[in-house]
């Protein structure tokens, strides 16, 4: 069973997303939260497998509550469910340790299928979503030839990291490729560290900045 967490401070939205997380029978809604210090506060009660969060929030919002955790060591996988349109807090949240995006106006399929995927361990992020992002990062993208240059990727490599940006999990791409789950795992570190990041979300995010895949 799948435990979820909804932080939204509007509770008609709460209300709305549990009834359509509550058809799937593999997920729970385990908890709520109408602001981000409650749930701050409530996550380690619940250990969710997977939060979702509203980006925009009075007091703290998604952003803050995220980067909290990720200093405490204690963010699960999330996914911002939210209406804004903003390209730099879209990055903001990405490079917060955000697995996925995705508009309130989602379906009831795509819903359930992108927390069952993040829940799996996978990067999910909407098309229109990931065009935004990548007119963002043509905004922001650093002359790499200035900077200390990360150790060559190789091309078993290069071929899990474009994988890993089409949200494959380690079981997935392990299929893919005909080889075994712990083959990808010591593949997937070594591109963390050659890469000087912690997880797969900054290693595709650095790897499109650069130009890598």
């Amino acid at each position: 069973m799948i435990r979820v967490m909804l932080v939204d401070d509007q509770t008609l939205v709460r209300q709305g997303v549990r009834s359509l997380l509550e058809l799937a029978e593999d997920i729970e809604v385990a908890g709520e939260a109408p602001d981000g210090q409650t749930a701050i506060e409530r996550i380690p009660e619940i250990q969710p497998h997977v939060l979702l969060l509203d980006m925009r929030m009075p007091g703290k919002n998604g952003l803050d509550v995220m980067e909290e955790l990720q200093e405490r060591g204690e963010l699960p996988p999330t996914i911002i469910l939210t209406t804004f349109d903003d390209d730099d807090l879209l990055l903001a949240g990405i490079r917060a340790g955000a697995k996925g995006y995705l508009l309130k106006d989602v379906a009831l399929e795509e819903l359930i299928s992108a927390v069952r995927a993040v829940a799996d361990g996978q990067t999910l992020v909407k098309p229109a979503i990931t065009e935004r992002l990548m007119e963002g990062l043509g905004k922001m993208r650093t002359d790499f030839s200035s900077l200390p240059q990360p150790d060559p990727l190789t091309a078993r490599e290069t071929e899990i990291l474009r994988l890993m940006a089409g949200g494959y999990s380690n079981k997935e791409i392990a299929g893919a490729l005909n080889v075994a789950e712990g083959t990808v795992k010591n593949h997937v570190s070594n591109i963390l560290s050659k890469m000087g990041v912690r997880d797969r979300t900054r290693a595709v995010l650095k790897a499109l900045e650069g130009g890598l895949i």
